[in-house]
């Protein structure tokens, strides 16, 4: 076993517990993108410009929960059982991605970045990525699905997750993979930010749907199965008394229930906005057709005039 997998059974404090980490990619990361975002708001609040309290929290909520799913116990337990490692993944890739994205940190990088030295090189090069075909044909349906399925069922089912488990920071990779996919998949769904091309909301909800019932199946499949998928989880320490084919059930349990609570949040957050939006635009298309007029309707009233004149004749 790795001289990371701590020694004490798994419980709810030891989770918790800061553990020495091999390659603490994320939870610097964390820290990082956290301290960005605060100093783009305390510009803004210095500039006397106001930004909402809800994106901040939100953002910053995702980074606390990024730093405490990669850089406390939570993460030296994922090397052991196969249930914390899906736990870690689904939360890598569910929960956190919309946390972020609904901070709107594209918007608040426009309006705070400076237009002079560093900040002018970086907002010229946000820009080009905006209007660059890579970044349309990476936020496509055609991109990120394919990637859900590569993510759980490649992984697993195709005996994937052994050889890369067993590869220095390995895991990490695979903790990095599941965060890019999760943001990849979630932006197109729930951004307000920017983007080179917006989808529709039918397709909003279809994608949603689709990637509910793909991860439903997967999880359904692990309670199911007999057979251990990963022998990188097959032999837990003996102390704490786990059984593999247990934990792997566990697995499939958290992929099959744990992965739909946050996807049927997104499915109510998008249908809400779909509503509003309608409502908007019904509402200004009234308010221009008072002002101005209603070119069809007024064609269609003319032709009824000309056929009453008609029949009058």
């Amino acid at each position: 076993m790795s001289g990371w997998i701590p020694d004490a059974p798994p419980s709810f404090l030891a989770f918790l517990t800061p553990n020495p980490q091999p390659f603490p990619v994320l939870p610097v990361m964390a820290i990082v993108l956290a301290a960005a975002y605060v100093a783009g708001v305390v510009r803004l609040r210095r500039q006397r410009r106001r930004w909402s309290m809800m994106r901040a929290g939100s953002f910053l909520l995702g980074c606390v929960i990024l730093f405490v799913i990669t850089g406390l116990g939570v993460e030296n337990y994922s090397y052991a059982l196969f249930s914390v490692s899906m736990f870690q993944q689904l939360t890598l890739m569910f929960t956190i991605p919309p946390l972020l994205i609904l901070g709107s940190p594209g918007t608040l990088l426009l309006r705070s970045t400076p237009h002079h030295g560093l900040g002018l090189i970086l907002l010229r090069l946000a820009h080009a990525g905006l209007r660059s075909r890579a970044a349309r044909w990476a936020l496509s349906p055609a991109v990120a699905v394919p990637l859900h399925l590569l993510a759980f069922y490649g992984l697993y089912l195709a005996k994937l997750a052994d050889p890369i488990l067993t590869v220095p920071g390995g895991h990490q990779l695979l903790d990095v993979a599941f965060l890019t996919v999760g943001v990849l998949f979630t932006v197109p769904i729930l951004s307000n930010d920017p983007l080179p091309s917006r989808m529709s909301y039918p397709g909003r909800a279809l994608d949603l749907f689709a990637e509910a019932a793909l991860h439903a199946f997967f999880g359904v499949f692990l309670m199911m199965s007999t057979t251990l998928l990963v022998d990188r989880f097959a032999a837990p320490p003996a102390a704490w008394g786990i059984d593999p084919l247990d934990d792997q059930w566990l697995a499939g349990a958290l992929a099959w229930s744990y992965g739909e609570g946050p996807t049927l949040l997104m499915l109510i957050y998008v249908v809400h906005r779909w509503f509003r939006d309608d409502t908007r635009r019904a509402v200004e298309a009234d308010r221009h057709a008072d002002a101005y007029g209603h070119a069809d309707l007024d064609a269609y009233n003319e032709y009824l005039t000309a056929l009453a004149r008609k029949d009058a004749q």
